[in-house]
């Protein structure tokens, strides 16, 4: 039950994707990098864990998945996934709560990607339960892409 309540509260700003939604994009998008990861979780072969820092890192030429931590830090991921999504045959496609009242949503996504809203609530990880938010798929494509 700790894993549940970990879920639930303000403890975590980690949240795995789940294998058969990362797996349906996937076929769609054919990822090669995940800036987001650590060695447990990472869904491709190249990717960054917290350590390496990928918001320091080029994502330039990639095709990109990116859950970021939900924490206070999701503007930067946001910010990073716009600007690196602007490059030539690059496409970052992330997955973030739908919090359509954000800055970063309005200054970042509204108007520069495409927004799919994911119908219900996904379980994230190895949970039985549904995340306790709404999630959206944002996709930035740049030039080429």
């Amino acid at each position: 039950m700790a894993n549940i309540d970990v879920m639930y509260s303000s403890k975590t700003d980690q949240w795995a994707t789940p294998d058969d939604f990362f797996k349906e994009l996937d076929q769609e998008f054919h990822f090669n990098l995940d800036p987001c990861a650590d060695e447990q979780n990472h869904k491709c072969e190249k990717y960054f864990t917290k350590e390496d820092n990928g918001l320091s890192k080029d994502w330039g030429g990639y095709r990109v998945f990116c859950n970021p931590p939900y924490g206070r830090a999701i503007t930067d991921w946001v910010e990073k996934a716009y600007r690196e999504g602007t490059k030539d045959n690059t496409i970052v496609v992330m997955l973030i709560p739908a919090r359509t009242d954000t800055r970063y949503f309005h200054d970042f996504i509204q108007y520069r990607s495409e927004i799919r809203f994911v119908k219900g609530r996904l379980k994230f990880g190895n949970s039985k339960q549904a995340a306790p938010f709404p999630s959206m798929v944002v996709i930035f494509r740049g030039a080429g892409m």
